[in-house]
């Protein structure tokens, strides 16, 4: 990729497109009653994936873009837990019968951080109001440096059987620029712990573009963390969104590598994992050629949802706690935000439903399209069209900057199949981008592209 393709595109603003439209378009007004519907609506032997967010960390890491609260005590975690169960006893009613659960995925935040009694009694909860066999995959996000054995042997018990442990970086001054600061060691001393008591399945979290990283050092993190051998990685580049969250403000912005230095952080970081024997998958995740992940990418039956690039092929993902977002077949719903008015409604009412999206069929039609692009880097568009009953050419036509994708080699058109050239790749947001009708390119809201 030339210099000047990096210059144009990689410094754009643009969404990860984990879901369409995306969240910044979720509007007010949805109640209760509608969740409500739409949740009884659901067919019954559909199998459906559940998400539940624990926003609580021991502390912040200066870096997070998501929505969290610090917490040293264990009171806000056990109030917040409360009304976490309330809330999925309130969505098992309005289902009325146990759905099959084939995913299920807890992040945060920690969710690390909650106590093992805690962690075991939420997941009889879940296997109360849900149907689990012997497909059901749990998964849960772990800050290695907080892991006690206690909580690890809980996890076995409650039925883990994927973990994902934030890394980051090993360079001593990238940590402390970023406010985390975890040795090979720690991160070392949860893996094995996990994989003892039986949770083969260990990722790696790893990040670009932070402060003071460089190419060296990102090749350092690379070896130290395949020592491991996790068998996956997510490697996802820094959001620096200051306005939107204000603990970034101590990330200096002269401080984070630019695009280009990005491009090659990021690059560097793929071809010590490629020559590992890890699968590149999308734009940021890696597996071993015998993954579930990488088989799903070979056969075309990849997806991607809130949780990055997955197996998961499930209609509706019901989200639980406070900022979660479901995806359900008519449209996506939102909690509210802050902890303390979604205890309130879930309280008052039995679900803290906020923001929604409703579906219209061109928001279908572009989803596809956007998920298509974005996990085989290539679209059929004659054939979803049909599939959507709609017209390809208007479709080409009302495509933003599809020409100019074109002429700068990004991409090519031919009979209406879009392909996304090998050495622009990375940049495929930029042309995921093109049938986004919603992009309205404020800065503020999304990430580099690259």
């Amino acid at each position: 990729m030339t210099p000047d393709l990096l210059a144009r595109y990689a410094d754009r603003p643009l969404p990860r497109y984990t879901s369409y439209p995306t969240a910044p378009h979720f509007a007010a007004g949805m109640d209760g009653a509608d969740y409500a519907a739409w949740l009884a609506a659901l067919p019954p032997e559909a199998p459906v994936s559940l998400y539940l967010h624990v926003p609580f960390c021991r502390s912040m890491c200066w870096y997070c873009g998501c929505h969290t609260a610090i917490t040293a005590r264990e009171a806000p975690v056990t109030r917040y837990l409360d009304a976490l169960s309330r809330e999925i006893d309130w969505v098992a009613e309005q289902i009325g019968h146990a759905q099959p659960a084939r995913h299920v995925h807890f992040g945060g935040g920690t969710p690390s951080l909650m106590q093992p009694g805690q962690f075991v009694a939420l997941m009889d909860r879940l296997h109360q109001r849900f149907r689990f066999d012997d497909m059901s995959e749990v998964a849960i996000e772990i800050d290695p440096r907080t892991l006690a054995p206690a909580m690890t042997a809980a996890l076995a018990e409650g039925g883990v059987t994927r973990a994902s442990l934030g890394v980051q970086s090993f360079d001593p001054k990238v940590q402390r620029a970023i406010n985390r600061v975890q040795s090979l060691a720690e991160t070392a001393a949860a893996t094995e712990g996990l994989r003892a008591v039986g949770i083969a399945a260990v990722n790696f979290d790893l990040i670009y573009g932070l402060p003071y990283q460089t190419l060296e050092s990102c090749r350092d993190t690379v070896a130290q963390a395949l020592t491991l051998l996790p068998d996956r990685f997510a490697v996802f580049g820094y959001a620096h969104v200051p306005d939107f969250k204000s603990h970034q403000r101590k990330i200096h912005a002269a401080t984070l590598p630019r695009g280009a230095e990005r491009h090659a952080q990021a690059e560097a970081i793929a071809a010590l994992l490629q020559d590992a024997g890890y699968v590149r998958i999308g734009i940021d995740h890696y597996a071993r050629r015998d993954d579930p992940l990488a088989i799903a990418a070979r056969s075309g039956t990849l997806h991607r949802n809130f949780q990055g690039y997955t197996t998961d092929a499930c209609d509706t993902l019901i989200g639980f706690g406070a900022s979660s977002i479901g995806r359900l077949p008519m449209g996506y719903v939102q909690n509210a935000v802050r902890i303390d008015a979604y205890r309130d409604a879930v309280d008052r009412v039995g679900t803290a439903i906020a923001r929604s999206c409703r579906f219209s069929e061109q928001d279908r039609l572009r989803a596809e399209i956007i998920e298509r692009l974005m996990c085989d880097y290539s679209v059929d568009l004659p054939e979803i069209c049909a599939q959507h009953d709609a017209d390809p050419t208007a479709l080409i036509a009302s495509a933003r900057g599809l020409g100019a994708l074109e002429e700068d080699g990004l991409i090519t058109v031919r009979d209406g199949v879009i392909a996304v050239a090998p050495g622009a790749r990375p940049l495929v947001r930029a042309v995921a981008a093109a049938f986004d009708a919603y992009l309205d390119g404020s800065p503020a809201r999304h990430s580099r592209a690259v």
